[in-house]
């Protein structure tokens, strides 16, 4: 998983999004001008055979693009670490900078885009690009469950399942709140479960509220066995 994790903050696939990146560790927000940002892909992180998988969008400019690691140093980051302290599953619930003593149990955490895009959006070929990554960490990790934080990170991980050989229904299953889909590739299973994004538009208007994503996550322990 260290080959792995390497790699991907050496990765330079994407022109737009390693441009966009660096700037933005250069032109830095305010509240951060004193510190040095990261600047690189950010790799997933956490428990290397985790049962659960959270997948999210990418890294955001000023939190994971400064301190290089998945959902920290931001609001979001903020709600998820929260979350997954209330559910046993993390031994804090802040996230603020690689060595705050944060750790994952049973889950580990990643992205189907590492690198900041701007506004938040990375274009279809970017996460085509970026595929092969979500992919080996699949291979690694075998999780028995993936928590699937909004619609584009649960298209782009059918995606990748399909790719790899799950059977994957026809129409492909929609992603919602509670959506919850098992599929299976020889005698392997793996459970997806649907979660509204922990950002601040749905945090802060309450479309995603701490009981909600609780439960979302009670769900993946027990069919985990976390």
């Amino acid at each position: 998983m260290l080959e792995l994790d390497g790699a991907i903050a050496e990765c330079r696939a994407c022109p737009r999004l390693v441009e966009w990146r660096e700037r933005v560790a250069v032109d830095k927000r305010a509240a951060f001008r004193d510190q040095t940002y990261w600047g690189r892909p950010a790799p997933g992180f956490g428990d290397p055979t985790a049962g659960i998988l959270i997948v999210g969008l990418a890294p955001a400019a000023h939190g994971a693009n400064r301190t290089g690691r998945m959902f920290t140093g931001d609001r979001s980051g903020d709600f998820l670490f929260a979350a997954l302290h209330a559910a046993g599953l993390a031994n804090q619930p802040t996230s603020t900078h690689l060595d705050d003593g944060l750790r994952l149990t049973g889950v580990r955490i990643t992205a189907p885009v590492h690198c900041a895009p701007p506004e938040n959006k990375p274009t279809p070929a970017e996460r085509q690009r970026c595929g092969p990554w979500l992919a080996r960490e699949l291979e690694l990790v075998q999780p028995r469950v993936a928590v699937v934080l909004g619609g584009f990170g649960w298209d782009a991980l059918l995606r990748t399942l399909d790719e790899q050989g799950w059977q994957v229904p026809r129409p492909r299953p929609q992603f919602g709140h509670g959506a919850e889909v098992t599929l299976r590739r020889d005698d392997a299973e793996l459970t997806l479960l649907g979660c509204f994004h922990v950002s601040q538009q749905n945090t802060f208007t309450g479309r995603l509220t701490p009981a909600m994503i609780d439960v979302v996550l009670r769900r993946a322990r027990v069919i985990a066995g976390v």
